[in-house]
């Protein structure tokens, strides 16, 4: 693997390099500092895990500067806004989990993107053929994909309960990020490129990241002033400079009026948000879920997120098996099985609560896993789909009942990013956030630096009056992001999380599973080869794990498909981070060592 390179600024410091936008080929001059990403890092003071040298940089240089973690995961989050714009960004939004030192609490923040008040139950159907868009290339690329951010909502959310600093202050790396430019590496030109034709449908997009036709050069300095100067504006006057003013009128008006260039053939397909919209966004404060595995408690983000429920009730069905003794084959048939099991539930209960009745606390009755793994045969793999269980008659019985199917296919794509801090008072951020599609909806806000998000695709694409993910105006798509907080004894113990559309639950799960049952450290928990089953005939797995597993798993009767085969699913399934809290006081940070080019992991104070 070839280490990327990057060049990172000390906060606030003063750069040589002017450019005027675009990809400028050359070196950047950033004080003198070039770093390279590490994967793993361990030492005191406080720690910080991303996909990104630049994000990590600028939330450790807010942890030096007397910041804590909700600060520093802002300050990182809007430096990913910069440098990782094809995943997330303030067009977008996500789930914020704290864990509270002072009091032992954990917190979290639903910042899920809404959908617009006047969303039809048939947006997603083809006026002039009476059936459903094509998924992709139409509808991931328009304005009726497009929900109301929430991105920016959640970081003054988290500043308000837990930080110590401004949000125009936490803006700052990521504007001198985007100001003197960041180096482009081998996954941003690929992400480019993977979405030209879609980049190329909008001027705004194209003029931005084709510049001359084509994606930023390998090695190239790309800047992006028009973010920096929305960054400023922001900094400048609140979120209300986002959520309404001009700028909001701008993204409405880009939302019901797409900047097609004259030379596409895509659709497009217009959208419905209006100011009103965007004036009328909240984030909401939710009790996370729990459950306590093996001695440990296990936090994660309750619904609209179906991330907490399913690797919750995944944890409870293994909990009835002693994975440590089994051999490889037979421990990893298990977890395929319990997450089948779990993604069958995810589909017939999890929805937003404000519009359905989210069974959360049958879910994730232990009595409820205990009836789940009783259909779990210790030889055989179960014909997929398997049906959901009934979450009315709980008593832990075998054979329990099960319920009918609802829901449409799964259709929630694999991009996003995530990031985990720690500073040195224990206080912990597990931060997952997103613009759905690699590429959001394709679409850069005129002068503004941002794409917006087309995460409305996360619903059910045909209206069913019983699915719980269906379309409903103001209504939050289901997703599957799984920020997930573990403390032991309750001191924080791992915080992880992943991006990877549906396949985040099964990132986060399987993470768990290695480290706690087959015992794994965590760098190599990570690092281990990934499978997916999500309520399917075929269990999606990379390459690696194929090689490694297939042939053991195949008297099972799991039939595995190399991941990349479909569009949701990337050739590597995730891209974690995650910190660990050892027993004498250090912090150990991991990240990626080869996914997405790999991550990038720091500490404050370094130890051997």
């Amino acid at each position: 693997m070839t280490t990327l390179r990057y060049r990172l600024a000390a906060l606030g410091a003063a750069l040589a390099l002017t450019v005027t936008g675009g990809a400028v080929v050359g070196p950047a001059v950033a004080d003198g500092q070039v770093t390279q990403k590490q994967p793993t890092a361990v030492g005191f003071g406080g720690a910080v895990s991303s996909v990104d040298a630049e994000a990590s940089a600028a939330a450790l240089g807010v942890l030096r500067n007397g910041g804590n973690a909700a600060d520093a995961a802002v300050a990182a989050a809007a430096t990913l806004g910069v440098t990782q714009p094809y995943s997330a960004g303030i067009g977008g939004g996500g789930y914020f989990v704290f864990y509270n030192a002072q009091d032992g609490t954990i917190g979290t923040i639903d910042g899920r993107e809404t959908a617009p008040a006047v969303m039809p139950h048939d947006a997603f159907i083809d006026p002039a053929t009476g059936k459903p868009y094509r998924f992709t290339p139409e509808l991931v690329t328009s304005g009726i994909s497009v929900g109301v951010p929430g991105t920016l909502a959640t970081w003054q959310r988290a500043l308000d309960r837990w930080g110590t600093i401004g949000l125009g202050q936490a803006l700052q790396p990521a504007i001198t990020v985007a100001d003197r430019g960041f180096v482009v590496d081998p996954t941003f030109r690929q992400q480019t490129l993977d979405n030209k034709a879609r980049f190329a449908a909008f001027t705004t997009t194209s003029s931005l990241y084709l510049p001359g036709g084509d994606a930023p050069a390998v090695g190239s300095i790309f800047t992006n002033p028009d973010l920096a100067a929305t960054y400023r504006l922001i900094a400048a006057n609140g979120i209300g400079a986002f959520y309404g003013g001009p700028l909001a009128g701008e993204i409405t008006n880009t939302v019901q009026n797409p900047p097609k260039t004259a030379t596409t053939t895509l659709p497009v397909p217009v959208g419905h948000m209006t100011a009103a919209d965007l004036a009328a966004y909240k984030t909401v404060d939710r009790d996370p879920t729990h459950v306590n595995y093996r001695g440990y408690d296990v936090f994660g983000m309750a619904p609209s997120s179906s991330g907490g429920t399913t690797v919750g009730e995944s944890l409870n069905i293994l909990d009835q098996f002693n994975l440590a003794e089994m051999n490889d084959a037979n421990a990893l048939h298990h977890y395929l099985e319990a997450s089948a099991l779990a993604f069958a539930d995810r589909g017939k209960y999890a929805g937003d609560p404000d519009f359905v009745d989210v069974p959360t606390d049958e879910l994730l009755d232990p009595q409820f896993g205990k009836e789940r793994a009783c259909s779990i045969s210790p030889t055989t793999a179960a014909t997929k789909p398997v049906p959901p269980g009934d979450v009315e008659t709980i008593d832990g019985a075998c054979p329990a009942a099960a319920a009918a199917s609802a829901g449409d296919a799964d259709t929630e794509n694999i991009s996003t990013t995530n990031l985990t801090v720690a500073d040195k008072w224990g206080n912990v951020v597990e931060y997952t956030l997103t613009i759905e599609q690699t590429g959001g909806s394709g679409m850069v806000v005129p002068g503004r630096g941002f794409i917006l998000n087309n995460e409305l695709t996360d619903f059910s694409t045909v209206f069913n009056p019983n699915d719980p993910n269906r379309i409903d105006p103001g209504k939050r798509p289901r997703s599957s992001m799984s920020p997930t907080i573990m403390l032991r004894d309750g001191k924080p113990f791992l915080a992880l999380g992943s991006p990877g559309g549906s396949t985040i639950i099964t990132t986060v799960l399987q993470t768990i599973f290695n480290r706690i049952d087959r015992g794994m450290t965590t760098p190599q928990a990570i690092a281990a080869p990934r499978a997916t089953q999500r309520n399917t005939p075929k269990v999606i797995a990379e390459p690696d794990f194929i090689t490694k597993y297939g042939s053991q798993l195949t008297p099972f009767g799991h039939v595995l498909q190399p991941s990349g085969d479909s569009f949701t699913s990337a050739a590597e399934i995730g891209a974690e981070t995650a910190i660990e809290f050892l027993p004498d006081g250090r912090m150990l940070a991991a990240a990626e060592p080869v996914r997405r080019g790999g991550g990038s992991a720091m500490v404050v104070t370094p130890s051997p």
